[in-house]
């Protein structure tokens, strides 16, 4: 039986990678720097004034924001974060075979309880 030893990767492998990397960065940075020296640099008092989608603002900007808005955004991430985890699955259905499927089973029932509970909580009531 011959057993033949696993790729080793020398640093010279990696060279594309760290290219792209650099071609990538300096395109942020020479963009941001050109953007910077021939853009316009034109202040008025107008110009320099707070605007929200083009209505004057009103009041002061550090009113409280009430923690519903919060727990809906963190819930709506952590959902759509978990979903994500479907895609793979769904792309390997028939590799993946009957132990697949009743792990994802176990993990679709988890995030279902976790959502029964959001639900029997009452986070998503908006009030």
């Amino acid at each position: 039986m011959e057993t033949t030893a696993p790729a080793q990767y020398l640093p010279g492998d990696y060279l594309p990678i760290v290219i792209q990397f650099a071609a990538a960065l300096g395109f942020v940075v020479f963009s941001m720097v050109v953007t910077h020296l021939i853009g316009p640099k034109r202040k008025s008092q107008v110009k320099n004034a707070s605007w929200e989608c083009g209505i004057e603002s009103k009041g002061d900007a550090r009113t409280p924001i009430s923690i519903k808005y919060f727990l809906i955004a963190i819930l709506f991430v952590l959902f759509d974060v978990e979903v994500i985890f479907l895609y793979p699955w769904a792309v390997n259905f028939r590799a993946l075979g009957i132990d697949g499927f009743i792990w994802m089973l176990l993990f679709m029932g988890l995030l279902l309880t976790g959502f029964y509970y959001v639900i029997r909580k009452g986070v998503l009531k908006w009030e």
